[in-house]
């Protein structure tokens, strides 16, 4: 009954009562309105193509602030589209790294002017947009041992860069590295059974060694080359983070077993490329230190915070969605992938096995595919208008199937498989110039979801009613879209509560760092 008297109160009060400080529930104790305090709280960030996220949770993995600040929009000085930079070329496509560091600086200030305190922050960890490179200069580590807590890390680091323009993901420059590091090691498929995949042309490995025969200057002054995730801890560490096992399996250059680099995928590479990426990679799990006294003086962050090793996107966002053996998260973003949990990698011609970030002792499954969301976004601008409400409504006047039309859209050079154009057939199996803008709307969708059904059964894995399929990205909110998944998969769809999933996953291996 006092219970029941306290509610009524906290009810009739509700319209007065000020939203609780962060890591304090209100709670109504003697007659009298409070906080308690009930845990500290963890972030994780996302340094993802287009923008960067943060996500807070507190000690019950509840979401309680997200920010995010989108290069285009909010750092336009850097002139990038879509957050990179594409060269003439068509292939090669880069992104600046000083606009992540200036960036980071943008979503701490969001994070402090919500009223966030980060002296309740007991960990941090993060992600960035896998296979991405940064290239230090020489003396870098000194400046990040010193950073002075009064001006901004973007102006401290400005110089820090013997690479002014990080290769990201999408590029799709590196064909002839690719072919020489399979040469190097005897063949695709046993660049594939050692590193969990054979050359793929945005893989780290390939685009360092491009750097390396094309800019060597610039290669021999660097000091250490990192992966976007471990550019992203060194920020926040104040010295040279090491690389984790699982994003380090996306460079082509790890032995997916041992977890240590293959010499021959070094030599091949690079000169003296091992010291410049930290001799050891590192558990995804493991607690690199305390977080840098420049947060600490400048954003008073507790000097205990630490800092848990950063990963990519993809293997975050397997600890955002919580994976179990059997699922299927299907990720929709800039890029398009599958991830499958896996007790024993089976390293094939197509797909990629990595390490697993939240289980040392097994394995995760990639399939990536470039023409993600961006495809959708202009088929959406050709055929409704821009408008994703007229693109729901024209793709529900179509059935299921599309009346037997079917559409390829490799808008960029796609990865799997590796081509490039456009290709419309209709029921008769004849290939055609054009759809009608309806047929089109379901044809881009029903392609895209069957390309990634049968890549993922060819590669052995079992879609079917017994799974679950897991969405995540930001199309997963287009409850249209979704619908498609299920009748091309055959199989219910789940989505996460929390569309930003490598943040999210990121926040809960903070907690559990620690």
């Amino acid at each position: 009954m006092k219970a029941q008297k306290q509610q009524k109160a906290l009810t009739a009060l509700k319209w007065s009562i000020p939203d609780p400080p962060f890591c304090c529930d209100v709670i109504f104790q003697d007659g009298v309105l409070a906080y308690k305090v009930h845990s500290k709280l963890f972030v994780g960030f996302d340094i993802s193509t287009q923008q960067i996220k943060a996500l807070v949770i507190d000690n019950r993995l509840r979401t309680v602030l997200e920010k995010s600040i989108s290069y285009d929009k909010d750092l336009p000085e850097f002139g990038t589209r879509g957050g990179v930079h594409v060269g003439n070329d068509g292939q090669t496509i880069t992104s600046p790294p000083l606009m992540w560091v200036k960036a980071i600086d943008l979503i701490l200030k969001q994070l402090q002017e919500s009223g966030l305190k980060f002296s309740d922050i007991a960990a941090l960890s993060g992600s960035g947009q896998q296979h991405g490179s940064v290239y230090w200069k020489q003396g870098t580590r000194n400046v990040l041992r010193q950073l002075n807590s009064t001006d901004q890390l973007h102006i401290q680091l400005r110089d820090c860069f013997s690479v002014q323009t990080s290769p990201v993901w999408m590029d799709s420059s590196t064909a002839k590295q690719c072919r020489d590091l399979e040469t190097a090691v005897g063949g695709p498929l046993e660049l594939s059974k050692l590193t969990g995949s054979r050359a793929y042309e945005r893989f780290t490995g390939n685009q360092i060694a491009k750097i390396y025969q094309t800019q060597q200057e610039a290669y021999n002054k660097t000091e250490r080359i990192s992966l976007v995730s471990s550019f992203g801890a060194t920020l926040f560490l104040g010295d040279y983070a090491p690389i984790d096992e699982s994003d380090a399996s996306g460079m082509n250059l790890l032995d997916i077993r041992t977890r240590q680099w293959h010499p021959q995928a070094l030599n091949a590479c690079g000169e003296k490329l091992s010291s410049k990426l930290g001799d050891k990679v590192v558990p995804s799990s493991t607690v690199l230190g305390d977080i840098s006294g420049y947060f600490v003086d400048r954003y008073g962050f507790s000097p205990d915070c630490k800092v848990i090793a950063w990963t990519g996107d993809n293997p975050a966002s397997l600890a955002g969605m919580r994976l179990e053996e059997g699922d299927v998260i299907v990720s929709l973003g800039t890029s398009d992938t599958l991830l499958l949990w896996l007790t024993e990698p089976q390293p094939a011609l197509e797909g990629h096995i990595l390490v697993n970030p939240v289980d040392t002792n097994a394995y995760m499954a990639l399939l990536c595919f470039k023409n993600g969301s961006l495809t959708r976004e202009k088929i959406r601008d050709e055929c409704a208008n821009g408008s994703w409400e007229d693109f729901s409504q024209l793709l529900n006047t179509t059935p299921p199937g599309n009346h037997g039309n079917i559409g390829i859209y490799f808008d960029v050079q796609e990865i799997i498989p590796f081509a490039h154009g456009q290709y419309r057939f209709n029921d008769k199996g004849q290939e055609v110039s054009s759809f009608g803008a309806d047929v089109e709307i379901r044809a881009v969708l029903e392609g895209q979801f069957l390309a990634k059904r049968i890549h993922a059964q060819n590669l052995g894995y079992h879609i079917g009613p017994g799974n679950r399929i897991l969405a995540t990205g930001g199309a997963s909110i287009n409850t249209d879209i979704l619908q498609v998944i299920s009748n091309v998969f055959n199989a219910p769809v789940y989505i996460q509560k929390d569309v930003n999933s490598a943040a999210l996953g990121c926040a809960y291996r903070a907690k559990h760092g620690i």
